[in-house]
Formats: structure tokens, C-alpha cells, sequence
């Protein structure tokens, strides 16, 4: 049915052609054979006032330094083609079958080929060979371990306070380090299981002007150590072994005495505990850990007893270290409100069922710019393995405020 469909089209086409070139024959035109606009069908396009009088030759507004014949020939071909064509429109309507505000549908591309059998012709869709192109193999995405972050940071406050100051006061200068290492197992490759690791030293260092034997103190000295290795038990929780080791490395004395307070490994404390952890990460800016140990095995130790009271850190007198088993609990969060206001809090507690001690940090990091930070750490800790002070009973309490650089960068192997 399609076939004879369209060689009904090509024959009412050769129709229109015809009548299209005896109209201009009438008016005494030869049409141009050379003018492919001659000898396609009649569609209307618009109507131009300027066609229905009988053709004349345009004039040329060029002018050529070379011959312009061959351009005057071309519009003259032109010109004369659109004019009979307008004619053909005008004196015959009935043979345009064509808008070109609504033509039809172009049919398909192919091979047309007649049957002389049956009067008919058929068009084949045209094979088109496409070659096979065989899309390059991605290599292979190295699987990343662990991911490990590193944060180095330098801190610093100084203060300078004329002699005749109303309030009185000492010059000074407190200068802050800290290092930070995290080292994790990536749960994208093994989700089953929970690996961290973190390390980190803070070394605080104070001029001193009140004390009249050193020209400075210690002011913070803290290494921390903690591991957790766990197996998913469900959704979030782990079943999980947790280690925890902290210290301090330099000797620090009271002032203006030479009493010392403190010293490598004095005091020194680790405590192992078994239990179940809690593991929670959005995105980037928000991580929360829990961890529980119902069993926990606590030794406190402290190398120089001749120089330092191990009372001091919750040992027996002449002892060197005391262990104990309990309960422990920690709890971490990482909370980043924006790109530049960061906290990071840490609460840690231990029992024995006969005394409790316990940790709560918080710092507040303000990035300014890329490398400069202004930093707010706060330390509370309780602890009554230790004598009762009269002032602050059994808790203890420091606060740091402070401007300095921070470099922080990430890898994964």
C-alpha cells in the first residue's frame, strides 16, 4: 500500500514539473535547464509582488574588477526561475499541493528499485555499514586500605605589660605545638570491620618572669595513644577490643621551687578493655564514636618515685605503678558546623567501683584562610584516686585561648 502511495507522489510530482514549464512556455520563457529550482515541485513559500509581471532581467549592483558575466547569468537563472514558478503558483493552485509552513514528512532513506512485472516501485532501507568500535577497558581502581589524615599546628599568645600597668602583671609568651596522626582502616573496602588509630603530642611552653629559678614552664605536655579493632556485630555496633596509652615526655617543677611534679613516664597510665563500640559517620563533617568496655583492665605507672609523689597520680606511696580492673567508657565526636568552625570533643571516664576518674576535652578550631587558625581548648578532669585539693576538691581544669598556623594534609595507601 506504501508503494503505491509513493509512486502516486512521484507521479503527481512529474505533473506539476510539466505544467510548471508549460506555463512558462506560454508566456514565451525557455526555461533554464541548468536551474535545479526549475524542476522541483511547486510549494509555496511566499507571495512577491514583484514576480507577477514578466520577467526582466536584473540589474547587477556589483562591480568587478574581473568579468561578472558568469554573476549576471546566475541571477538572470534565478530570477527567471522564481518567476515562473510564482506564475505557475498564480495561474494554476490547484497543483500546489505544498506549504512550506507544513510540509510533510520526509520519507525514509533507502534504495528504490522497480519491479516492471507489477508497475511498482519499492524502497529498502539502506544498509549502513558502521564499524565496530570496541570501547577502551578502564584500568583497574586502586584499592585504598587506610586512610590516614595529618595535622600539624604551632599556636602562640604574647603579652607585654608596662611597669607602671595599674593592674599590675608580667610579660609573657606561651608558645603551643601539636601533632596529630589518625591512621583508620577504610570501611568502604571492609565494612565488617572498625580499625582506628590515632596519635597525638601537645607540647605548651611559657616564659615566666614570677619564677625566679627557670625562665619558663611546661605548661602542657600530653602524648596520647589509642587503638580500636572491631567486628560488626549489627548496623553500627562492633564487637571491639580498645587500648589507650598516655604520657609525657619533659620534667616540669613547681614554681620557684625545684620540686618536680612531672616526667618521662611519671606519670604514665594504659588501659586495655573489651566491649562494644558504637561507629557513626555523615559525611565528612560529622563522626561520632561510643565505646563501652564492661571489662578493663587499668595500669597507672610512675618511673621516678625518688623525685616525684606517685601519690600524686593515684599510686601507693614507694610504689612504682598499681593496676585495676573496671569499667571504662569514651565517647568522641568530630563535628564540622562549616568549612572554617570545627569541634572536636573527647570524654573518657574509668572505674574501679571504688573511685572514678574521668576526661572531657573540647577544642574549637577557626580557620582563617587556609594555614592561620585561632584555637579554644578546654581539659576537665576529675579523678579521685588521688588526694583531695582544698580549692578545687577533686577536679581540675585548664583552659587554653590561642592564634598561630596549621597544616593539615591526607593520603590513602
Amino acid at each position: 500500500m506504501r508503494t503505491k502511495t509513493t509512486l502516486k507522489l512521484w507521479l503527481a510530482i512529474a505533473a506539476m514539473t510539466a505544467m510548471g514549464l508549460t506555463a512558462a512556455a506560454h508566456d514565451g520563457d525557455k526555461p533554464d535547464t541548468q536551474s535545479g529550482m526549475m524542476y522541483a515541485p511547486l510549494v509555496y513559500v511566499n507571495h512577491d509582488a514583484a514576480t507577477t509581471d514578466k520577467a526582466t532581467t536584473p540589474s547587477t549592483p556589483y562591480n568587478l574588477d574581473a568579468g561578472d558575466q558568469w554573476l549576471q547569468d546566475a541571477m538572470n537563472d534565478a530570477s527567471r526561475a522564481r518567476q515562473v514558478r510564482q506564475r505557475a503558483m498564480i495561474e494554476n493552485p490547484q497543483l500546489v499541493a505544498y506549504n512550506a509552513n507544513r510540509l510533510p514528512e520526509a520519507p525514509p532513506e533507502g534504495v528504490i528499485a522497480g519491479d516492471p512485472r507489477q508497475a511498482m516501485l519499492t524502497i529498502a532501507p539502506a544498509q549502513v555499514a558502521v564499524d565496530e568500535v570496541t570501547p577502551p577497558v578502564a584500568p583497574p581502581q586502586p584499592i585504598h586500605n587506610w586512610l590516614h589524615v595529618f595535622n600539624a599546628s604551632l599556636q602562640f599568645t604574647q603579652a607585654y605589660i608596662s611597669g607602671n600597668w595599674y593592674q599590675g602583671g608580667e610579660n609573657n609568651l606561651a608558645l603551643l605545638g601539636g601533632l596529630n596522626w589518625i591512621c583508620n582502616l577504610n570501611q568502604d573496602v571492609h565494612p565488617n570491620w572498625l580499625f582506628n588509630n590515632a596519635l597525638s603530642y601537645k607540647l605548651g611552653i611559657a616564659t615566666t618572669h614570677g619564677d625566679s629559678i627557670r625562665k619558663y614552664l611546661i605548661n602542657e605536655d600530653n602524648f596520647l595513644f589509642s587503638s580500636q579493632l572491631g567486628y560488626k556485630a549489627v548496623k553500627n555496633w562492633y564487637y571491639s577490643a580498645m587500648l589507650q596509652f598516655t604520657t609525657q615526655f619533659l620534667n616540669n617543677y613547681k614554681t620557684n621551687t625545684r620540686t618536680m611534679t612531672a616526667a618521662f613516664l611519671s606519670p604514665a597510665e594504659l588501659n586495655i578493655g573489651l566491649g562494644m563500640t558504637y561507629n557513626l559517620k555523615k559525611a565528612d563533617d560529622r563522626m561520632f564514636t561510643l565505646a563501652i568496655a564492661p571489662i578493663s583492665y587499668n595500669l597507672k605507672y610512675c618511673r621516678n618515685i625518688t623525685d616525684i609523689d606517685p601519690t600524686n597520680f593515684g599510686i601507693d606511696a614507694g610504689k612504682h605503678s598499681k593496676s585495676t580492673v573496671g569499667s571504662n567508657f569514651e565517647a568522641k565526636l568530630l563535628w564540622r558546623f562549616n568549612p572554617s568552625v570545627m569541634l572536636t570533643s573527647r570524654f573518657y571516664m574509668f572505674t574501679n567501683y571504688q573511685y572514678v576518674q574521668g576526661d572531657w576535652e573540647n577544642t574549637f578550631d577557626f580557620a582563617i584562610g587556609k594555614y592561620l587558625t585561632t584555637q579554644f581548648y578546654t581539659h576537665l578532669r576529675f579523678d579521685r584516686s588521688r588526694p583531695r585539693d582544698n580549692d578545687w576538691n577533686y577536679w581540675q581544669f585548664k583552659e587554653i585561648l590561642s592564634l598561630g598556623v596549621i597544616y593539615r594534609f591526607a593520603t590513602v595507601n
